[in-house]
């Protein structure tokens, strides 16, 4: 299992590739494709706390974070009003942000804008079931202030991009390990948000992120179509995506 929901291997990522990661939080995904792919990540999110954190996290990591040349920064700003230029980034990608946003078509209008044509952008939201079920099992699981605000669908989405020149080329779900940990959480969050069922799955995921035995992501992979956490749509920029008059 990776603490990564969108897989870098399905990004076609390359050298010299600028990618934007929109609602960075603390870095995980940021960091990651910098250290592992040797490509020039920036980090945008509204949260000055997981910015803190994610700079933090960078400062780990000397050969990204050289004042020189950083091949990895974090800056805050806005989805709805990227502060970048048409067409600046090969990649985009969006992971576990939009199922936050009221008004999330303005943030894909913005990634048009900034991506290139034939650029890549990966998006993740929570999967409809697993999400619908935590939604019926607590209120406070959505209700909390940040929290998420729809249950998206899928195809509802997908029909979303599409329209703005976007074409798939692959999906998938993942992180099915974590689907009865937040079920737990959910079911137990008025009596004891510290229950120790919850408490003891959450150090199993961290013991498994760390380990990665083979039999945990044996099961995670097969059970990821079926009760996946996340679903991640990968798309291609198509040449309608180029910014016009009439945008």
């Amino acid at each position: 299992m990776s603490l990564e929901t969108i897989n870098a291997n399905f990004l076609d990522l390359n050298p010299e590739d600028l990618l934007l990661d929109l609602g960075s939080g603390e870095g995980r995904h940021t960091i990651s494709f910098g250290l592992s792919q040797k490509i020039t990540a920036v980090g945008l999110d509204l949260s000055h706390t997981d910015l803190k954190t994610a700079t933090e996290r960078l400062s780990d990591f000397e050969d990204l974070s050289t004042t020189e040349s950083p091949r990895v920064c974090f800056t805050q700003g806005s989805g709805n009003q990227l502060p970048f230029k048409d067409q600046q980034f090969d990649k985009v990608v969006c992971s576990e942000v939009l199922e936050h946003i009221h008004d999330y078509q303005a943030f894909l209008q913005e990634i048009k804008r900034v991506i290139r044509p034939g650029g890549v952008f990966a998006v993740s939201v929570p999967a409809a079931f697993p999400e619908w079920v935590c939604w019926k099992l607590s209120d406070a699981y959505h209700a909390m202030e940040g929290g998420h605000i729809r249950i998206f669908s899928a195809s509802t989405l997908h029909r979303n991009i599409e329209q703005l020149g976007f074409k798939r080329y692959r999906s998938h779900k993942a992180h099915a390990l974590h689907v009865p940990y937040w079920w737990l959480k959910c079911l137990l969050w008025r009596a004891d948000p510290q229950h120790p069922v919850v408490t003891t799955y959450h150090r199993f995921l961290v013991w498994d992120l760390m380990k990665k035995p083979w039999i945990s992501r044996t099961l995670d992979r097969i059970l990821n179509p079926i009760l996946g956490k996340s679903i991640v749509m990968y798309y291609v920029a198509t040449a309608l995506n180029r910014p016009s008059q009439s945008d």
